[in-house]
Formats: structure tokens, sequence, C-alpha cells
């Protein structure tokens, strides 16, 4: 809804296209923000940074998916302990969250393109005479947020699930017995898992006060981005948890079988 509003005032010169048209003169003109720590953060929003950082996680959680679904299927074939003793709950289609990945981020400029061609909005002042007109939405926003948020997705979900172990809680029943009903995490990764996602948005934000700053965007344009950005994120967490196996599903089922029928 967000992207689509935008998306409208934009096409249709509305109000805030004037305010943000402003903004981004008055941040383009700031002096307060270095200009080479602007142009740092916007090349981070660049394919070829980009790309090989998302290659770099595909590739490392991809082989770490794969040897947790051997260690699993030896633990499963030699009765040795299940879930426990292959670390966690097996990845069915361990390959499917580092192709998804990558799909996500091919994707961008598939939606992006056209959406630049289709409204034709023209650039910063800075960017008079340039090849082309068209600059929203932002690509390199978009590339940005969707390879370092997925790359992020790709480590902090597969360590929060690789990491979790069927620990004893006592819980009072009428029988007075304990029961195996939950799946305890590591602090250090409950740590992992907020520290990443926190510095990849600080990241995302410095990647669109740079584009804004350097004049190759104005704000809207990095704002939208963002909004498909996040789509495309949803989608992967979604298609994952469907498909990729070993997820939550997987560990509400191991725990539940620990625990006996009388778990709750």
């Amino acid at each position: 809804m967000l992207f689509a509003a935008l998306t409208w005032q934009v096409a249709g010169h509305g109000p805030l296209r004037t305010l943000d048209e402003r903004l981004g003169r008055t941040l383009a003109a700031a002096w307060g923000i270095p200009s080479g720590l602007a142009e740092f953060f916007a090349d981070l929003g660049n394919t070829v940074v980009a790309l090989p950082v998302l290659l770099v996680v595909m590739v490392w959680t991809g082989w770490r998916g794969r040897q947790r679904s051997q260690r699993w299927q030896r633990a499963r074939e030699g009765e040795q302990g299940g879930a426990e003793a292959a670390g966690g709950p097996a990845p069915v289609r361990w390959w499917l969250p580092p192709l998804a990945a990558g799909l996500a981020l091919a994707a961008v400029p598939a939606l992006v393109v056209p959406l630049k061609l289709w409204l034709a909005r023209p650039g910063p002042p800075q960017m008079a005479g340039g090849a082309h007109d068209g600059f929203y939405p932002s690509g390199h926003g978009a590339t940005a947020a969707v390879a370092y948020g997925v790359a992020a997705l790709l480590l902090t979900r597969g360590r929060m699930r690789g990491q979790r172990r069927p620990r004893r809680l006592r819980i009072g029943n009428d029988n007075g017995k304990d029961m195996d009903a939950r799946w305890g995490v590591p602090a250090a990764a409950v740590a992992l898992s907020v520290a990443v996602p926190v510095a990849v948005a600080l990241l995302n934000v410095g990647v669109g006060i740079g584009l804004v700053r350097r004049g190759y965007h104005w704000p809207l344009d990095v704002l939208g981005g963002w909004c498909l950005a996040g789509v495309l994120l949803a989608v992967w967490c979604a298609v994952c948890d469907r498909w990729a196996g070993g997820g939550d599903r997987a560990v509400r089922q191991e725990a539940g079988d620990a625990a006996g029928p009388g778990g709750t």
C-alpha cells in the first residue's frame, strides 16, 4: 500500500513529490555529511559490490545446510539420537534458501527497470543531462536492501534453526513428571539474530542517505526501492518457510514428539 501511494504521488506530481524534491535538494547541499563517506555508502548499492557479498553468503550457507542435512541422515540411519545428534531439524531442501536468495536479487532489475521506464521521473539536478530519465524507484536502494537483507536472513535464520536443541523443563502436571516440550536456542545465536539485522538496516539507511547526498536519487526514489525490497524479502521468507523444510514446523513436531502424548 505504501509503495502504491508513493508511486501515485510520483506519477501524478502530487504534493508529496514537491516536498520530496525540496528535501532532496536540501540533503544534497548538506555539508555536514562528508561527500566521500556518502559516495562510499552509495556505492554499496551497486551490483558489482552487493552481488559478490551475497554470493559468498549463499555458498557458505548452502555448504552449511548440506553438511547439516548429511549429519541428519547419518544420525537417522544410525539411530544416534535424531535431531539432537544431528544439530537441529534437517533442512529437507537445503539448496532452496540460497537459490531463492539469488532469484530475489535477480528480480530487482526485472521490477525496477519497467517502473523507471513507465514513470520516467527526472533525476536530481546533479543528474541533469544524463543518459536516461527514470529514477523512481531506486535500483541501488532496492539492490542493497535485497542483497544485504537476504544475506542477513540466510545467516541468522539458518544459525537459529541449526542450533536449536531440546532442553528439559520441569513442568508440573498431575503425574508429577517432567516433559521435554520446548527447544532451547543459545543466547549467542539470539544476540546474533538481533545484531545482524540491525547492522543491515543501518547500512541500508547509510546507502539511502548516500544516494540522496550525492544527488543520484530523490528520497522517494530510495523509499520506493525499499518497499519493493520488502516485498521480495517477504516472498523469500514465505517460500523458505513453506518448502525448504527443517523450519519452525519441524521444530514444533519434534518437540511434540519428545513431550509425549501428555505434553502441551
